[in-house]
């Protein structure tokens, strides 16, 4: 039998985790290695654009079309993956000034 979720290449989300998902914080080790080695697969099979090879693979898509809860650590991961990258991200900024603020001048012109 063929082995679940085999990829030929890791995975990565540049747009969401410039870094890599181990650098941002959201995930354990364990999950962040599990999404670059299992990642391509999940993704696949999530979009359809992979067929599952077996009933692990099936289940996992049941998961994913939301028919199923997730059991495995792997489909908790993908969870928790698809949760983030679906969630606003906030955004902060340096200052709370707006730009009609009157700012104080401290420069030395004398």
């Amino acid at each position: 039998m063929a082995e679940s979720f085999s990829v030929t290449r890791r995975f990565f989300d540049d747009k969401n985790y410039p870094r890599g998902f181990s650098r941002h914080g959201d995930y354990t080790i364990r999950e962040s290695d599990t999404l670059e080695k299992y990642g391509q697969a999940f993704i696949e099979l999530d979009l359809g654009n992979r067929a599952p090879i077996n009933a692990e693979e099936e289940q996992f898509v049941a998961v994913c079309r939301n028919t199923r809860e997730p059991e495995t650590f792997f489909e908790k991961t993908w969870c928790k993956y698809r949760s983030r990258i679906a969630s606003v991200k906030r955004v902060y900024t340096l200052s709370g000034l707006s730009a009609g603020d009157a700012v104080d001048d401290y420069s030395n012109n004398d």
